[in-house]
Formats: C-alpha cells, sequence, structure tokens
C-alpha cells in the first residue's frame, strides 16, 4: 500500500515537471526576444556604419561636402589633379554616332556630348553611384537625371522621354535610368552626356570613347594646368566627324544625310511623315517603326529621323 501511494507521488511529480518545461522555455524566449531585438538593431547600426565609413573614404565623400536635391550642379574648386577611376563601366547608350561636340557652339559654351538615339532607347548609369536629381526642365535638359559616382564623377544625362529612376535611389552601372527623347530644348531625339567633377563639366570625350563603345582607359588623371589642350586632342579624336556622322543640331547639313549603314532625313518646315515617307520612297509606318514614334507625332524642323537602310552596293 505505502509503495504505491509512493508510485502515486512520483508520477505525478513528473508530470508537474513535464508540464513545466513548456512554460519555463517561453519564458526563456521571452526574454531572449528583447535581446535579440537589441543585437539585431546592434548589427543594423554597425553596418550602416560601416558604409558610411566607406562612403566617406571614397573619392566622392572627399569632393562633396553636401548632398541635396536642389540643383543640377554648382561649381565649385576643382583640386589641381584628380584621378578618377573607370573601371567598371557601362556606356549610357549604344549609339556610336556622336551629333555634336563639347566646346564653344552658337556662341555659347556645350558643356556635354550629343549622341544620337532614339525615342524610347534604353538609357543607363555609366557607372555605380546614388541618383542626386529627377526632373523636367523646359528650357533645357527636358527630363533629366544627375547621378554622383563612387569615383568623384558627377553624371547628367538629358532630353529623355521618361524617367526610369527616383532621387535618392542607389544604381549600378547599367541600370536602366530613363529612355531616350527629344524633350526640353533639343532639335532632334538625341542624348545629352555630361560628365563633371566638383561641378565643372569635363568633356566626356576625355574619358568616353562612343566608337568604339569603350572608355579611354582604367582611369583619366585631370589635371587643370593641361585639361584644355587635353580636351581639344580629345575632340578630334573621338568627336564628331563630318564624313561619317549626323547632327541633330547643325544647321548646316542637308536633306539626304547617311551615317554608316544608316539614312537619315532633316525635317524641313512644312513637312510632315507622310510627305517625307513619299520623298524617301517608303512608308510612314517604316519610319515610325525605324524611329520608335507614332503615326500621330507631329515632326518638328530641324529633326533628325532615320529613314532607311542603305541598299549594300
Amino acid at each position: 500500500m505505502q509503495l504505491r501511494r509512493t508510485l502515486k507521488t512520483l508520477a505525478i511529480t513528473a508530470v508537474m515537471a513535464l508540464a513545466t518545461v513548456p512554460a519555463a522555455a517561453q519564458d526563456l524566449l521571452a526574454r531572449q526576444a528583447p535581446v535579440d531585438k537589441k543585437l539585431k538593431a546592434v548589427d543594423t547600426l554597425a553596418l550602416r556604419s560601416m558604409v558610411q565609413r566607406e562612403q566617406a573614404a571614397a573619392p566622392s565623400g572627399q569632393l562633396y561636402k553636401d548632398w541635396n536635391n536642389r540643383y543640377a550642379h554648382r561649381a565649385s574648386e576643382l583640386p589641381d589633379s584628380f584621378n578618377i577611376n573607370l573601371r567598371h563601366f557601362c556606356m549610357p547608350t549604344t549609339s556610336r554616332i556622336i551629333t555634336s561636340n563639347f566646346g564653344s557652339r552658337w556662341g555659347r559654351m556645350h558643356k556635354g556630348l550629343d549622341i544620337k538615339v532614339y525615342i524610347g532607347d534604353t538609357i543607363r548609369a555609366a557607372f555605380d553611384g546614388k541618383v542626386r536629381i529627377v526632373r523636367y526642365e523646359a528650357n533645357g535638359y527636358g527630363n533629366y537625371v544627375v547621378i554622383r559616382h563612387h569615383n568623384g564623377l558627377e553624371t547628367i544625362y538629358g532630353h529623355m522621354s521618361k524617367h526610369l529612376v527616383g532621387e535618392n535611389e542607389t544604381v549600378h552601372a547599367g541600370d536602366p535610368i530613363g529612355l531616350g527623347g527629344n524633350t526640353g530644348r533639343s532639335t532632334g531625339s538625341h542624348l545629352h552626356f555630361e560628365t563633371r567633377l566638383c561641378g565643372v563639366a569635363l568633356n566626356p570625350a576625355l574619358m568616353f570613347d562612343f566608337k568604339n563603345q569603350d572608355v579611354t582607359g582604367d582611369y583619366y588623371f585631370f589635371r587643370k594646368d593641361t585639361y584644355n589642350k587635353e580636351s581639344l586632342a580629345a575632340n578630334r579624336v573621338r568627336g564628331k566627324e563630318s564624313t561619317d556622322m549626323v547632327s541633330a543640331d547643325n544647321e548646316n547639313i542637308g536633306n539626304n544625310v547617311e551615317g554608316g549603314n544608316v539614312r537619315y532625313h532633316k525635317v524641313s518646315r512644312g513637312e510632315t511623315l507622310a510627305s517625307i515617307a513619299r520623298k524617301r520612297g517608303t512608308t510612314v509606318e517604316h519610319i515610325c517603326k525605324l524611329n520608335h514614334i507614332t503615326k500621330t507625332m507631329r515632326v518638328k524642323p530641324g529633326q533628325i529621323l532615320r529613314s532607311s537602310y542603305l541598299r549594300h552596293q
């Protein structure tokens, strides 16, 4: 009888002990949860601090003291020399046709390169960086994007038909940032591409070779005392050439312009898509397809249209 009571007591004690294990485990988890949250917060702060230190150590962190979304560019003092890392790049467009050089044009300074693109062509970020400006400017850039890159450069992409990124967004080289267009102060669809250091425009031809779809080297070493001479030389070597280029802005070119294996047409006053198609011996549908436009689009005097492919003799 005594043995039975002892066994019963042991059984009850065991059941009670087992019943308390989940409760104890739950209490332990409850106590551990705030600790885990604190550790996670510490990890996040540590990661954020590490990223901030890396960004501060990058050339852009040394050159620029502020970040804002108010203005496209504001010139500050240039260093006497500066080494710009051009590795891990992407060409902003696959087009090889330069329509206007960097430098003096029509009595004013043209502070970028114009590259022939068509409405709807993909425009890509040249390097890794962060989008600083996404805006529309009716009397200038049209739809444009400004990106600050870790290598110290800021690039500007103008006259686009559409933005594909937002301000303060991080981008990588090759990411789509917009579509080619003809917005703002423009006389034909093209990409206006600028490279700036400390807000000062540098000739993109010193760094980008659009004809060969490449950069000019792993690095470009900027020097204040030799820059102007180098910029003129870059235009001669990698700029617009009248023998195989078509300008979207030059008023002296004729109506029948050939570039590579493509024939272009410069729109004259009073012309329509239908009259151009008749003149070129093609159809409105074919011209619209070549230029990524619709039949209802009104063409402007001075606009450059791709009219047909040349027949190889």
